[in-house]
């Protein structure tokens, strides 16, 4: 048999929409500067869509940072890997930077989110070696235990108790085969907005030895008093061993890091392959970063601003009969019920009727019958944005729930 054979008559559970989706509910093109406002389809839409949680893809310093680090630089400097040809004293001062502003010995810096947790992850364990982790974990952490060739135990979504019990099979097996433990969790899920629990995490160092890996993409700059993420919020930053975020959320540019015991960093710098044999991260974005971080620390105005749009988004949606689950971070996920054409056609009219463009979630990313429309909140908002969508958001549930959306074109397109 063909090898790309399968390909085409088996697309994936989301490819399989991709003639119907593609461009629009798949792929969607917006244009225009990063802001709350911009062109989709030739019409100007108000936009939840994007991780630019305190407004820096557009503040006047950053993009003048960016500006001059480009004139300066250009897109090649450094060139090599780190290891090899690629250090700057710039680097190093981020990574110094980095590490004091979330209370860790070292930091050391990652040229994406997603390929750096996986080389994290891969370089610490080794067969021997077991992992507990949250049922929730972003794809690159499934990714990277996919490739863990010792034993992984899996627990429900913050359920604490029963991670506890993987903790005993885990510390069992792990003393069996001379091995470590590590936990794995999120400080904010993306998904659904709510905080890991960290804090009940940490209690469970006094029964069981493991190390804690937490991956707070979303909560680096949004949570905590100084922004240093969902550990501070919780009031353990000290006791998560390993801290990791990427600069594609609330420092809106490319890269991440990870930061810990200086050790463990010498360590990791020197085993992870995704760094070992890439190019070092551009001056650009490094230089970028710099200024994202001094603005993030100097600027509190902007995570308040931040958290001002969070709260009256989040109780207006309540007030008006919505379900937002258990989000306790700037994330909102606004819950329904209906088919996967259902969503299909209430996303349509939502962009089309009332020009709101927000994230449209549907099984198999969810279970069958749900639909989340996701709304990432940012400084940049505004209070009159917020009554825009929550009145946008009144008509189509009125719609959704009268099954006007049900035997529309677009829902029998889908299959539904």
């Amino acid at each position: 048999m063909d090898l790309f054979a399968k390909l085409q008559t088996n697309l994936g559970p989301l490819g399989k929409h991709s003639e119907l989706a593609e461009g629009y509910f798949t792929f969607p093109k917006l244009e225009g500067e990063i802001a709350p406002r911009m062109m989709f389809k030739g019409k100007k839409v108000l936009t939840w869509s994007l991780n630019n949680y305190l407004g820096l893809a557009n503040h006047p310093e950053v993009r003048k940072a960016d500006t001059d680090a480009a004139a300066k630089w250009g897109a090649a400097y450094p060139m090599g890997a780190r290891m090899m040809s690629g250090q700057t004293d710039l680097h190093e001062q981020l990574e110094r930077e980095l590490a004091e502003f979330v209370e860790k010995e070292s930091a050391y810096l990652l040229n994406y989110g997603y390929q750096g947790i996986m080389s994290v992850i891969d370089s610490l364990l080794d067969r021997k070696d077991v992992v507990v982790y949250d049922s929730e974990c972003h794809a690159c952490i499934i990714d990277a235990l996919r490739m863990h060739i010792g034993k992984r135990y899996v627990f429900p979504h913050n359920d604490i108790e029963n991670c506890e019990k993987q903790l005993e099979r885990a510390t069992k097996l792990a003393e069996e085969n001379g091995g470590g433990v590590l936990v794995i969790t999120e400080g904010v899920f993306g998904m659904t907005g709510d905080q890991g629990k960290l804090a009940e995490i940490v209690k469970l160092k006094e029964k069981f030895q493991f190390r804690l890996l937490v991956d707070d993409a979303h909560g680096f700059g949004t949570m905590g008093k100084t922004g240093a993420g969902t550990a501070e919020e919780q009031g353990v930053q000290n006791e998560v061993d390993l801290y990791f975020s990427t600069f594609a959320k609330s420092m809106a540019s490319i890269g991440a890091f990870i930061a810990g015991d200086a050790n463990v960093i010498r360590f990791l710098k020197y085993n992870m392959r995704s760094q070992i044999f890439a190019k070092s991260l551009p001056m650009i974005f490094v230089e970028g970063a710099l200024k994202r971080l001094e603005l993030l620390r100097s600027q509190p105005e902007l995570k308040d601003n931040l958290w001002k749009i969070v709260n009256a988004l989040k109780s207006g949606l309540i007030e008006k009969g919505f379900s937002i689950g258990k989000s306790n971070s700037p994330v909102t996920p606004v819950v329904l019920n209906g088919t996967v054409g259902e969503a299909a056609t209430l996303s349509k009219d939502l962009r089309e009727t009332y020009n709101i463009f927000c994230s449209v979630v549907i099984y198999p990313v969810i279970p069958k019958g749900m639909i989340i429309l996701r709304l990432i909140p940012t400084a940049v908002h505004t209070m009159e944005d917020v009554a825009e969508t929550i009145a946008a958001f009144e008509a189509i549930k009125e719609k959704l729930t009268s099954g006007y959306y049900k035997n529309t074109e677009l829902a029998v397109s889908f299959g539904e």
